[in-house]
């Protein structure tokens, strides 16, 4: 295989100084990131989202391979679908699927099979895990698949989150339903369906708190 050719690193580098302002900075404002289910109907200029979806691809992935496909639905017939399939699995895991412990986790959050959100919003970005890669007839694997995709799915909360919108993670348990509705190959496995848009100027959110640095984190 003929080795990758390796150019000069662009790197910004800072003073001490900047640097922990900066930090300060972005910490002020992820923390003020929340997951909203009450979104608004207005308009987002489709820069932003192509602008969010690049960023995400510029994660990092096992050997390059960069193994997720993003799929973004305005359309509101695909969306009311989308909405039809991901409450048919809801229903069945509210009524059926989980356990009563895993019940009992939700309750205080208010959730339930009903997913209004999925039409309001004016995209439905949908990630999709890609095992494998197809170039020139012949199937390539692709590795580290689900840490990548993760990677980049934080990279595309946070830039949307940094743009001025807001979003939602929703993964409806099982997904395949994507395929068939965005009419993605098989073996490409739905990973994570995220909402995003304005919220609505009635929406509130969970009074929850996040664990302490001392609780998430050791120096050794």
């Amino acid at each position: 295989m003929k080795p990758v050719p390796f150019i000069p690193l662009t790197f910004t580098e800072y003073s001490p100084e900047d640097m922990l302002l900066r930090s300060r900075e972005f910490y002020q404002m992820i923390k003020q990131r929340r997951t909203v289910r009450d979104f608004s109907s207005r308009p987002v200029a489709r820069e932003i989202i192509d602008n969010a979806v690049l960023s995400a691809s510029s994660a990092p992935s096992g050997a390059n391979k960069q193994p997720w496909h993003f799929v973004v639905v305005s359309s509101d017939e695909l969306k009311k679908e989308i909405r039809q399939g991901a409450e048919a699995e809801e229903e069945a895991f509210y009524q059926h699927r989980a356990s009563e412990e895993w019940l009992e986790a939700l309750a205080p959050l208010g959730t339930d099979e009903h997913k209004p959100f999925l039409e309001t919003a004016p995209y439905l970005i949908a990630v999709f895990l890609k095992k494998f890669t197809y170039h020139e007839a012949q199937k390539k694997k692709n590795y580290y698949t689900a840490e990548s995709v993760g990677i980049a799915c934080g990279m595309l909360i946070t830039a949307l989150h940094f743009s001025g919108l807001a979003t939602l993670t929703h993964t409806p348990s099982p997904m395949k339903f994507l395929n068939t509705i965005l009419q993605r190959p098989a073996d490409e496995r739905p990973f994570l369906l995220l909402v995003t848009g304005y919220p609505s100027e009635q929406a509130e959110v969970p009074n929850i708190q996040k664990y302490s640095l001392s609780e998430v984190c050791d120096y050794i």
